[in-house]
């Protein structure tokens, strides 16, 4: 008897640690509050064609509509439906296309809204997190944002950040 036991024990064992590894690797949903106009069909094209990994951070569940998150920890936020950013002189960038002005007042954290786009998309970066590669975020997530049409809007001064970045050096071949 004391065998048979063992021999349906057996099985159990060597399933616990798969169970734990399974439950490990599950993250938890990222609670966020939804913008005020997450409800306007244009967030939902928007959300429905984000890309499922930026750089290298794995899309997150979140817990509110037209929103989305990045990484574990969470280390990009986005929100589809905040109010639009009016004349400012906030930096604004122009990444493929779509303008964002940014708000570096909470430095390392960064916080990127869409300018001349309604609704507006607001993105937050956590610099510390993601290593100051908010143009690439910003760039996976501009063709899901261009499902919002630029209005007649436009930033006056647009910084490019792909312009001044370092051009290559040939490498000299032996």
């Amino acid at each position: 008897m004391r065998s048979a036991a063992r021999t349906r024990l057996l099985p159990s064992l060597l399933l616990a640690p798969l169970l734990l590894l399974t439950l490990a690797a599950c993250t938890p949903t990222v609670a966020l509050e939804p913008a005020a106009d997450a409800t306007n069909p244009k967030c939902a094209d928007v959300i429905v064609h984000l890309p499922t990994a930026v750089a290298t951070y794995p899309i997150r569940q979140t817990d509110a509509q037209a929103t989305s998150a990045w990484g574990n920890p969470a280390s990009v936020l986005l929100r589809c439906g905040v109010a639009q950013t009016g004349p400012t002189a906030d930096l604004c960038y122009s990444v493929k296309g779509i303008d964002w002005v940014e708000d570096s007042s909470r430095k390392p954290t960064y916080v990127y809204t869409t300018f001349g786009r309604k609704p507006a998309v607001q993105v937050v970066i956590d610099s510390k997190l993601t290593d100051g590669q908010g143009t690439i975020i910003l760039d996976a997530l501009a063709d899901a944002v261009g499902y919002i049409k630029q209005d007649e809007h436009v930033c006056t001064t647009v910084i490019d950040p792909y312009k001044n970045a370092p051009s290559p050096t040939p490498t000299p071949s032996p």
